[in-house]
């Protein structure tokens, strides 16, 4: 279908592997996307049960604390739907299951675009390349294609009422020598650090936070061309009609 005559945007959702990781990545695209009056929902793998920095925090306790943390930052950046698929923080495999429940959440929302984490590790990013990320990565990429379009594809989810959903376009946050598309991410970067504060339990200790994103975005901003001062964020699209 030509770009003219495709239908407009209206459903984005977000993947991503624990809380928090939405925001680091795509916060300020996130908040220019419901600035702009589009449906953002997110589908978060885990409740981040192995993350937090505080030993009088109780472990049990961490998984609740987590979930909280990423609703509030999501009401920063205009998002309340949020939805968490309960798998164990740090023991993600591309299984089944995973796809199956990812595809539940595409069928779900429905949506125009969807955001997932790169499934290849970059030998230069500790952080991006976590075997969590990755996983989450590849199982969400195998659940817009073929599991979400093809009606056949975990049965159990048509005796939900889902049917099947073939997803548009894919955006896949992407380090900068790898990203094809920006958003310019300027005028809501102060959400994006809005957001990544709500997560209390992983940014509290952090003291220079919003210098290290701006830091980041302003590198993103240079490789997209975009004039001195400006933000940006950066992701590698692909479409997948």
């Amino acid at each position: 279908m030509p770009a003219d005559q495709a239908p407009p945007m209206q459903r984005v959702l977000v993947v991503a592997a624990h809380p928090d990781d939405v925001d680091f990545g795509s916060g300020g695209a996130i908040a220019t996307w419901t600035d702009a009056g589009l449906e953002v929902s997110y589908c978060i793998a885990t409740d981040g049960d192995a993350g937090g920095f505080d030993p009088a925090v109780p472990r049990s306790a961490i998984a609740g604390i987590r979930q909280d943390e990423q609703r509030k930052a999501a009401a920063a950046v205009g998002v309340t739907d949020v939805e968490f698929l309960g798998y164990p923080d740090g023991q993600l495999v591309v299984s089944i299951a995973l796809r199956r429940d990812i595809t539940r959440a595409i069928r779900r929302a429905r949506p125009d675009r969807v955001v997932v984490p790169s499934p290849q590790r970059d030998l230069r990013n500790v952080y991006v390349s976590h075997p969590d990320h990755q996983a989450t990565g590849e199982a969400a990429l195998c659940a817009i294609y073929p599991d979400a379009r093809n009606p056949y594809a975990h049965p159990e989810l048509l005796a939900e009422g889902l049917e099947a959903h073939t997803v548009p376009e894919v955006w896949v946050t992407s380090s900068n020598d790898r990203a094809d598309h920006y958003v310019d991410i300027t005028d809501t970067f102060h959400r994006k650090i809005a957001a990544l504060r709500a997560h209390t339990s992983q940014t509290a200790h952090m003291t220079n936070l919003e210098e290290r994103m701006r830091g980041w975005s302003a590198m993103q901003a240079q490789a997209a061309g975009l004039a001195q001062g400006r933000l940006a964020e950066g992701y590698l699209v692909l479409d997948s009609r």
